[in-house]
């Protein structure tokens, strides 16, 4: 039946195909970011044993956070983020689990994440302050009585690497999930040159960069749709107790790439 008005209706065709072809591009990440995300795995799974927990991020879902960040500049973004009913495939989460892995460290844990929102933006101390009840006013209508209330929290670092600062870490104790940075080196840099005098942990999405005295002869994994060459992706995961928590990023299937 259906095949049927299909056959009668040729702009209904066309409509289904564009359909189609959205939800297809919606999972479709980028070629640079695939092969970045798939190095970065590949850190993941050497360092192990470095952590008690890992997460399990769709890479479409980055690739859409640094949309958001980009059209935001030069402010910071706080991405809300949750998990689906489903779980973690189980060969994935043992082929990067570490011997000193613990099970019900946060929320969420053993659940893929599927959804973000973009929920303020501002500079490093007022991007994590906002009420919860304008939260839940604006997110009320399309997430139910979940409204602001998210799993886990992202926040953007431009220019500058994912290292938690003491407003992070304080903000942190609010999480039941999990919080991550998302450190960006881009350029044309505007009023944010690139900032590296932090000590601290870092892990980089694709190639170690090589350090040149000249900066126009930097590396480029990529283009943001603003235009913004980008050079440089950290991103880093912990529970508000000071643990480290492995990033593994998946596709749509919940497959490592």
């Amino acid at each position: 039946m259906v095949a049927g008005v299909f056959k009668y209706c040729p702009n209904r065709s066309i409509l289904r195909l564009l359909h189609v072809l959205a939800l297809l591009r919606r999972y479709m990440v980028s070629d640079w970011l695939a092969d970045a995300v798939a190095i970065y795995n590949d850190e993941s799974h050497n360092r192990r044993e470095e952590y008690v927990a890992q997460v399990h991020f769709p890479a479409s879902i980055l690739e859409e956070i640094l949309e958001w960040a980009f059209k935001s500049l030069p402010d910071e973004i706080l991405v809300g983020l949750d998990v689906s009913s489903n779980r973690n495939l189980p060969e994935i989460e043992v082929e990067f689990q570490g011997a000193s892995q613990k099970t019900n460290l946060f929320a969420g844990q053993g659940y893929r994440i599927n959804e973000a929102k973009m929920v303020n933006r501002g500079n490093s101390f007022s991007v994590h302050h906002l009420p919860e009840e304008w939260t839940d006013e604006v997110f009320g209508s399309d997430r139910g009585p979940r409204a602001g209330r998210f799993t886990h929290w992202l926040h953007t670092h431009p220019n500058c690497p994912a290292i938690p600062s003491e407003a992070d870490a304080d903000a942190a104790q609010s999480t039941d999930g999990v919080d991550l940075i998302l450190g960006i080196e881009f350029s044309p840099e505007g009023p944010l040159p690139w900032f590296d005098g932090i000590e601290g942990e870092r892990r980089v999405i694709g190639e170690k960069k090589s350090w040149f005295s000249r900066k126009d002869k930097r590396k480029v994994l990529g283009v943001a749709p603003t235009g913004h060459r980008i050079h440089s992706l950290e991103l880093i995961a912990f529970h508000k107790a000071g643990l480290g928590v492995n990033v593994v990023f998946v596709n749509e299937d919940g497959i490592a790439y």
